[in-house]
């Protein structure tokens, strides 16, 4: 036999764990990764939050639009609202120096702000013109409009109000 001596389970121990891994990053390396990757999500959502105030004159616009069109099914005359709705949401887009020139706009160069500030052509050939003839046309006029054209016209309207760009 051999002078091994015999273990019985009792004299076993245990064997020695490894301390736990730190969740603290083990490089400063890691932890300039970390800031710089906070600071990218909270510019983020500053501007976020920034756009989505900014935007807010559009999103009200958008739902008058939409309040118009139904109202519009009701009443085909209420289609004269559609000038002033326009206007006021141009207005709304601006920064203050710039209010009273577009304020001032009227005729082609009304049709031109639309056309420019929203980037692509967003009136239909000849709508601009029954756009701005309605304010002031007759009830007979306005009620001769077939449901096309004002449907294209709050279509176009829909448009420049989504896509419509200002400068600030």
């Amino acid at each position: 036999m051999s002078d091994t001596p015999v273990l019985g389970l009792d004299q076993l121990q245990e064997l020695a764990l490894p301390a736990p891994p730190a969740y603290w990053p083990q490089t400063w390396g890691w932890a300039v990764v970390a800031v710089l990757l906070l600071l990218g999500i909270g510019w983020m959502a500053v501007w976020g939050y920034r756009r989505h105030r900014r935007n807010l004159y559009r999103r009200q616009a958008l739902r008058a639009l939409e309040q118009l069109n139904r109202e519009i099914a009701a009443n085909p005359l209420a289609i004269r609202e559609l000038p002033g709705l326009l206007k006021r949401t141009a207005l709304a887009a601006q920064l203050d120096g710039q209010r009273t020139r577009v304020a001032a706009l009227h005729g082609d160069g009304w049709l031109n702000y639309l056309q420019e500030s929203a980037g692509q052509p967003v009136l239909p050939d000849g709508s601009g013109r029954v756009l701005l003839a309605l304010a002031y046309a007759p009830d007979e006029t306005v009620r001769s409009l077939d449901g096309e054209t004002l449907k294209g016209l709050i279509a176009a309207s829909r448009l420049w109000m989504e896509r419509h760009h200002v400068a600030a």
